[in-house]
Parts: C-alpha cells; sequence; structure tokens
C-alpha cells in the first residue's frame, strides 16, 4: 500500500492506465473511484456545457482507454458518451467536443460500439462549424467503412450507411451535405463502394441548391480531382524520400555546379519513381452504371438552361451530358440548338464548347439535327478572316463530328473543307488533309476524285451505311486470312485444310497452340493471295473458320495484321500497292471519352511573340559570367577626366569641338588649313 500511495494513482492518470492494462483485477478499486468521479463532472458539465473542463476530458480518455479491462463496469458507458455529444453539440466547448469524439473513435477501434449508432451520431456532428472535427469525423468515417467492408462487404451496414447518406445530401446545412458527399467519392475511388447504389446517390448531388455541392457531383462524374495540386513539396508518402530530404541532402555541403547537378538529377529521379506509382483514381464506368440515363440528361439540360450559375460551372454541366449523350447513345435533341448559340471565336473557353459537341455526336442522331452545328462551325471559324489557329480548331472539330457522324456533312462542305490542304498555314493544311484522310476510309465517293487517293482494298471495301441502318455480321471479318495462310502449309503436309489448321499436327506431342510470328511483308502478300478471291468465296470461308475453331491472340493479331495491310495495298487491277508503313502502329482510337488535345490539336508552334521571347531570353541569363571587362579606378574617390565626360555628353553640343573631328574624317580642305596653321605658328616660334 506505501508503493501506491507514493504513486499517487488518483491523481496520475497515466500512470494508472498503464498498470491496469498491465492487472485489471489488481486495480478495480482505483477504476472505481475514477469512474465515479467522472459520473460527478458530468453531473457538472450538464449545468453548464459551454464551459471548459480538462478534468472530464482526461477522465473520458482514461476510461476510453481501459474500457476493454472493464466492459461490464463500462457497458453503458458509449452510450453514455454518444447521448452527451447528441444533446450538446452544438454549445460544447470545441476542444472538449474533440476529446469526446476521439474517446468514441477509440472505442469504435476496439469495437466496444455498433459502427452504425456511431457512424450515424458522426454525420450528425458534421454540422458543427469546426473545421478540424470535421477533418477528423471524415478520415475516420472513411477509414471505418473500409475496416468493415476489409474481409468480405457487410451489405446490411452498407445499406444502412447509404440510405443515410441519401438523406444527408438533402439536408439543409451545406457542409454536412458536402461531407458526405465527399465521403461517398473517395469510397468509390477506393473501391469500397463502387455499386449502382452509390452512384445514384451521387447523381443526385448534381440538383442540389448549393453550388458547392453540385460542383463535386460534376467533378467525381468527369474526372477531376478536387485536390489536383502539385504535392513535390508536401508529399507525405512514407516509402523513400521526399524532395525536402533530396534538398537537404545537397545543400549542407559545399556550393558547386557539380553537386548542383547531382542534386537536379536527383530530383528528376525522384519525381520520375513518384509518378510511375501514381495510379488513376478514377474510372468511367461511373457514367455507366447510372439508372436511366436519357431522363436523368434530360432534366439536367433542363436544370443547365435555366441556370444562372458561373459560366465554369455551365461548361462542366455540358461536358457532364455530352459524355451522358455519347457514351449512352441517348437522344437529346435541343442540347445541340442550347450549345449552338457558343459556338464562336470569341467565346470563352470556345474549345470545350467544341469538344462537348463532338462528344455528343453518335450515329442514331439524325444527320439534320447535327447538321446545322457543322454548318455553324464551318461558317463562323473556317473562313480566311480568322486566324490559322481558329481555322485549324474548327476543322478539327468538324472531323470529331464527322467521325461520329458521317451523314451529318453535305458532300459540297466537304469538298469545299478539302480545299484547304494547300493552304498557307500549315496547321490548317494538316487539319484539311486529316479531314480528307477520315472520310477515304469513311465514304470516299464524298470526296473530290483528286482527293480520293489510289484505291485500296479498305477503301473499296467502305460502305457508309444510311441513318438506322445495322450491319451484323456472322462471321469475323478477316477471318480468311487464317484458313489461307494455314492452308499452303497444311497442302505440303498433307492436311485437309482450315480444320486441322488451329492445332500442332502429330509433331506437336502435346497438343498446344502453335505461336507463329509473320512480318509486314508476308502479311502484304497474304492480302495479295485474298485478292484473287471472289468476296462471296471469303466471307464463306470466313464464317467456316469463324463457327469451327477457337481464335487465339496469335490468330487475332494476324487478321489485325492482314486487316491493316489492306489499308495500304491496292486494289485489286489498281497498279502498285502503296508506299510501305508499319502495320504495328496503332490506330487512330478515339475511345468513349474525347480530350481537349483533339480539337486544339496543331501541327506547328504558333509563333511567339516579342514579350515570351524576350522572358525565355531573360530567363536563361541569371546563371551566365558575365565576361565584360570591367575598368576599376585605383582611387574610387577620383573624379573623372574630360574625355569620360566628353562620352557622357550629347552629340550636337560636341559636334562643333575640334576634338570630336578626328584626323581620319577631315576633308582635304581642313587638312590644308591645319598645315597652314602649323606652319605659321612654327614661323612664329623662330623669328
Amino acid at each position: 500500500m506505501s508503493g501506491r500511495n507514493n504513486n499517487k494513482l488518483p491523481n496520475n492518470l497515466p500512470q494508472l492506465q498503464n498498470l491496469i492494462k498491465r492487472d485489471p483485477q489488481s486495480y478495480v478499486e482505483e477504476f472505481q473511484q475514477q469512474y465515479r468521479h467522472y459520473q460527478s463532472n458530468v453531473q457538472i458539465f450538464k449545468l453548464q456545457p459551454d464551459k471548459p473542463n480538462k478534468e472530464l476530458a482526461d477522465l473520458v480518455m482514461f476510461l476510453a482507454q481501459v474500457g476493454q479491462c472493464y466492459p461490464q463496469q463500462l457497458s453503458t458507458y458509449p452510450q453514455e458518451l454518444s447521448g452527451l455529444l447528441m444533446s450538446h453539440h452544438t454549445m460544447i466547448e470545441p476542444d472538449l467536443r474533440m476529446t469526446f469524439c476521439k474517446g468514441l473513435i477509440l472505442l469504435r477501434n476496439k469495437n466496444l460500439i455498433d459502427p452504425t449508432s456511431l457512424l450515424e451520431l458522426f454525420f450528425e456532428l458534421l454540422r458543427c462549424h469546426d473545421k478540424l472535427l470535421r477533418k477528423t469525423l471524415y478520415t475516420h468515417i472513411v477509414a471505418d467503412i473500409k475496416n468493415i467492408n476489409a474481409k468480405h462487404k457487410n451489405n446490411k451496414v452498407n445499406t444502412t450507411l447509404q440510405n443515410f447518406m441519401y438523406t444527408m445530401l438533402r439536408d439543409s446545412n451545406p457542409l454536412a451535405a458536402k461531407i458526405s458527399l465527399d465521403v461517398m467519392v473517395e469510397l468509390y475511388k477506393r473501391n469500397i463502394w463502387n455499386d449502382t447504389k452509390t452512384v445514384n446517390v451521387i447523381t443526385t448531388a448534381c440538383f442540389a441548391k448549393v453550388t458547392k455541392i453540385v460542383v463535386a457531383g460534376l467533378k467525381f462524374f468527369l474526372g477531376k480531382d478536387e485536390d489536383e495540386k502539385d504535392s513535390d513539396d508536401s508529399d507525405s508518402e512514407a516509402e523513400g524520400p521526399s524532395l525536402r530530404d533530396v534538398k537537404v541532402r545537397y545543400s549542407t555541403g559545399k556550393k558547386t555546379s557539380k553537386n548542383k547537378k547531382k542534386m537536379e538529377k536527383a530530383m528528376k529521379v525522384l519525381k520520375k519513381h513518384k509518378k510511375k506509382k501514381k495510379v488513376e483514381v478514377f474510372n468511367f464506368s461511373a457514367i455507366h452504371l447510372i439508372h436511366d440515363p436519357q431522363d436523368f440528361s434530360e432534366k439536367l439540360l433542363k436544370q443547365l438552361e435555366a441556370s444562372k450559375e458561373r459560366f465554369e460551372v455551365k461548361i462542366m454541366m455540358m461536358e457532364f451530358i455530352s459524355r451522358l449523350v455519347g457514351i449512352h447513345e441517348l437522344f437529346l435533341f435541343n442540347f445541340y440548338a442550347f450549345v449552338q448559340r457558343f459556338l464562336q471565336p470569341h467565346q470563352r473557353e470556345v474549345t470545350k464548347v467544341l469538344l462537348c459537341v463532338a462528344q455528343a455526336s453518335h450515329q442514331l442522331v439524325p444527320p439534320e439535327i447535327i447538321e446545322p452545328v457543322i454548318m455553324t462551325i464551318a461558317n463562323n471559324f473556317v473562313t480566311e478572316r480568322n486566324s490559322g489557329e481558329v481555322m485549324t480548331v474548327g476543322i478539327n472539330a468538324i472531323r470529331e463530328i464527322t467521325a461520329r457522324c458521317p451523314l451529318a456533312i453535305t458532300e459540297d462542305l466537304l469538298q469545299d473543307l478539302a480545299q484547304y490542304k494547300i493552304h498557307k498555314d500549315k496547321n490548317v493544311m494538316m487539319s484539311a488533309r486529316g479531314l480528307i484522310q477520315l472520310f477515304r476510309s469513311l465514304n470516299p465517293q464524298m470526296l473530290h476524285k483528286r482527293d480520293r487517293g489510289r484505291p485500296t482494298e479498305a477503301s473499296t471495301e467502305a460502305k457508309i451505311r444510311d441513318y438506322g441502318e445495322l450491319e451484323a455480321k456472322d462471321y469475323i471479318p478477316g477471318a480468311e486470312v487464317l484458313e489461307v495462310e494455314e492452308g499452303s502449309k497444311e497442302g505440303e503436309e498433307g492436311g485437309d485444310g482450315w480444320e486441322s489448321a488451329s492445332m500442332s499436327g502429330g509433331d506437336d506431342e502435346d497438343g498446344e497452340w502453335v505461336d507463329v510470328h509473320h512480318s509486314d511483308g508476308e502479311a502484304g502478300e497474304m492480302v495479295e493471295k485474298l485478292q484473287d478471291m471472289p468476296v462471296e468465296e471469303r466471307k464463306a470461308k470466313a464464317a467456316a473458320v469463324s463457327g469451327s475453331r477457337l481464335l487465339t491472340q496469335d490468330d487475332f493479331k494476324k487478321i489485325r495484321m492482314v486487316q491493316l495491310a489492306k489499308e495500304v495495298s491496292g486494289a485489286p487491277g489498281k497498279g502498285q500497292k502503296r508506299t510501305h508503313v508499319d502495320l504495328e502502329e496503332e490506330e487512330d482510337n478515339r475511345g468513349e471519352v474525347l480530350t481537349l488535345r483533339n480539337i486544339e490539336k496543331l501541327h506547328k508552334k504558333p509563333k511567339a511573340d516579342k514579350e515570351t521571347r524576350l522572358a525565355t531570353a531573360m530567363a536563361g541569363r541569371p546563371d551566365r559570367k558575365d565576361f565584360v571587362k570591367k575598368h576599376t579606378k585605383l582611387n574610387p574617390h577620383a573624379g573623372t577626366s574630360n574625355r569620360e565626360k566628353r562620352k557622357t555628353k550629347n552629340f550636337m553640343m560636341m559636334r562643333h569641338s575640334q576634338n570630336v573631328r578626328t584626323k581620319g574624317k577631315r576633308s582635304f580642305r581642313d587638312k590644308q588649313i591645319a598645315l597652314r596653321e602649323a606652319l605659321l605658328k612654327k614661323k612664329k616660334q623662330y623669328k
């Protein structure tokens, strides 16, 4: 007992806490004493909840730390603490409120409190005007839900919390609604709540009355991270050194150019390493999970037409609607008329507007709906009164629109735009040639005869479908090449056609697939062999191969190589094949989502103006040493000579002075006068 009195356990809570965790049964009396002390402080707190109480804060954390040691005595403690927060969270002192929350988080980590009730309480506390508290609660909510679904999906808890968050998004308090939305977005990015219910709850944020919530919902679907900042200097990764560590390492030594170069090299390597570790945090599958995208896009367009938000918010709404229309192939005809009013070269963010038009185009849109939009772009952008960059952007936009909706452009307009292939501006010229190249593969007949180029097998097979026409094939196009290629080898080995061509024959005992690699030249030979076959025979053989064997990745690679070879091989009876190109080069794959590069692509860098060139020149001068020889005076306080003063005087003041006139610049008459005066002066001296 003397040792306990010397330790002063009733007044030393950290020491008592440590002893209780080691041997709970030996310190039951001390614990009960502190628990009674806690209950008396709670009664005082209820009388004055807005007053700070340091003693109560220490007791709350003490009981939370030893809660697992006395589960029966503290069975009602978590509910009591939650009740205090629920009743007095608006008037409680901030530090004491934070202590209560930390105690509940500690109890939750020890699994002494139900997660559903605690998370609902924390969502209620998000209404408090305490930024640090909201940040702490946000971190815990995300981490707790992640731990709940660590081993397997806890659908019961997830459903309850998702329903609660749905009501929180409609809460009158914008802070609570915004953080609830941030929690769902973060859980989706971490692949914890990546189901359709979460996505469709987030869609309700796009119709909120608070601009911040609307912008957060739009950024989620558009893939724009709100915290996209350069975090090189404030990097918090535990693995590997930070940029600050590298700078400190090389700045403590001697300041030499060698150490400076080493530091710059180390910083580049570190940035490259961190860039590789950075993963993409957004998945476009969220747009695919939206229920009834047609109705959703119509409501969003109605909100956009009546919106009085900033233009940046309107642009984000346009981008989201265009992605919905393009990905789901929706019918939203009013959207094109709405966007058409913004198609002016002087319009702010006009390239993003053009991108929205191109993204919202697809084959199911009637051509007469998009044709006025293309005419507006051609009349406002592709004219000689505009600069080359404006014309380039216009032609690029028309190319992207017609790539998705080829029937929307008329033959006359296409041929007029093709005339810019000889424009003096290289950007305009290359954009026009890109448009010509596009229609060489889509529908060469719309081009002028001189722009169609040498016919290829692919261009002869190209046929633009009418509006609404579908082309359903029962075979894999190009599969006939497998039979043609393997047939020659089977003939030499005594085989009987394509049926045994896919499997390795008697030479391979294991019966595995045989990897056959072909060069570009072999692909061209295959195309030449196929040119001699009638079209109907090709289709029949392709259907036979497609329906009677399993194709491997190598087989598909062969098909792709031959299909690409058709792009450069001449059509039958049309002369030699075209110039060889690399068949392994990636095709122009636009994908589901376009980027601004598709619209703003310039083949030649624009000429910099005088201010830009001057800034570039001045930026390279600070480290340059001055090689000009400086004349220093022996006496810094000495004055200047008349010769030095003469250099700073105006020339008009010195033009009549004899000192200004040098001997080399005197005329013959001046030399005569000077000589005469010198002789007369000399003659007078001898008299």
